[in-house]
């Protein structure tokens, strides 16, 4: 089997909060790079990436380069063609080429299911069939109090066992603040769920230990990415600090940067991007990393296909939920009583939805 040909797309999907009906922006878009790669034997698999933002032209012209380098290659013999393409490409571990590999790596590993005829999840280790899945997204900092308190309160009333909110509030710092929040939202939500923070880097190190302990009291699942992404000395004094689990690494592009996250004890929870980390392929290999260093994994965005591969690990603890992509495809896992099932379908077992292709298409 060789690969024949490569197409793109790039998709603008209206910016939604679907969960619990949160205020959007007019006009504002999530912009996904579409990916198709077919062979000989007629199998296509399918691939997607994004965070190119206004870049995301260029993001689109990177996977066609790289797509591009593929054709005549063995889609099977994905390790071969990641060499190559890390070897054409020649810029590091980091930024748009990392992105761009991506979407034809998971391509590729979806090529690999549908001609094994497995899904994904048995591909990669098939440990069980449901993971737990927490909502994302829905309590977001830029919402009113009054908002959170009613969009916890409406995830809890769909099923939902875990949720995560934001703190650093926009204006002026206040500890105060921080805390009243995570009260509120606590008290809205009861005591048995599961609750996650996320600070996306905008705390120091005083902070995080400050306001981290002040909010202990509301017992958080975990707080994520405490302060910026690549000061994993910073991260590791939090973690000492506090008793609430840390979890960092959606940031972080590539392997070698979660080692040495690793090695400086700067999380208790390896959170992967798989469109930062390289794709599967590379996803796969921090995975591995965080169970020698006896860390559980969680996933960042694209629920659809962490499913298979948090479900694949017997260290796999929860899938965010937050389905910006999932108007993509035709159909999607969705959560059952706090639980996604991972598809039985080969490969990823996804499909474009074509209308929607066509009609956000750029």
């Amino acid at each position: 089997m060789k690969i024949t040909h490569v197409h793109t797309q790039i998709v603008r999907l209206p910016a939604d909060e679907p969960l619990a009906g949160g205020p959007v922006s007019a006009g504002a878009t999530r912009d996904f790079v579409a990916l198709k790669v077919g062979t000989d034997d007629g199998i296509e698999g399918i691939g997607v990436t994004f965070f190119g933002g206004a870049l995301t032209g260029a993001l689109r012209a990177a996977v066609d380069a790289l797509g591009a380098l593929a054709i005549g290659e063995d889609p099977l013999k994905h390790e071969a063609i990641v060499s190559k393409l890390r070897t054409a490409g020649n810029c590091g571990p980091g930024g748009i080429f990392t992105l761009a590999l991506s979407a034809i790596d998971i391509a590729l590993w979806d090529i690999k299911g549908k001609a094994l005829n497995q899904p994904l999840s048995k591909l990669v280790g098939g440990n069980r069939e449901r993971v737990p899945t927490y909502a994302s997204g829905a309590l977001m900092r830029d919402f009113s109090l009054d908002h959170v308190a009613r969009a916890g309160q409406r995830l809890v009333e769909k099923g939902f066992r875990q949720m995560k909110m934001q703190l650093a509030l926009p204006g002026e710092p206040s500890p105060e603040r921080e805390v009243e929040r995570a009260r509120v939202i606590r008290e809205a939500i009861g005591e048995t769920i599961d609750l996650m923070c996320d600070i996306n880097q905008r705390w120091d190190v005083r902070q995080a230990i400050s306001i981290g302990k002040r909010i202990e009291q509301y017992h958080l699942f975990w707080l994520e990415d405490v302060v910026a992404h690549d000061d994993y000395p910073g991260m590791a004094r939090v973690a000492g600090a506090l008793a609430t689990p840390v979890a960092g690494g959606e940031y972080v592009y590539g392997l070698a940067p979660f080692r040495h996250m690793l090695e400086a004890r700067s999380v208790d929870i390896v959170m992967i991007d798989l469109v930062r980390a390289g794709g599967i392929t590379q996803w796969l290999k921090i995975a591995g990393m965080a169970e020698a260093f006896n860390l559980p994994v969680v996933s960042h965005l694209l629920p659809e296909i962490h499913v298979h591969l948090v479900a694949a690990i017997a260290h796999g603890l929860t899938v965010e939920y937050m389905p910006w992509s999932a108007k993509l495809f035709e159909e999607v896992p969705v959560p059952t009583k706090g639980e996604l099932t991972v598809p039985d379908k080969p490969g990823l077992g996804l499909k474009f939805d074509q209308a929607v292709i066509k009609r956000y298409g750029a």
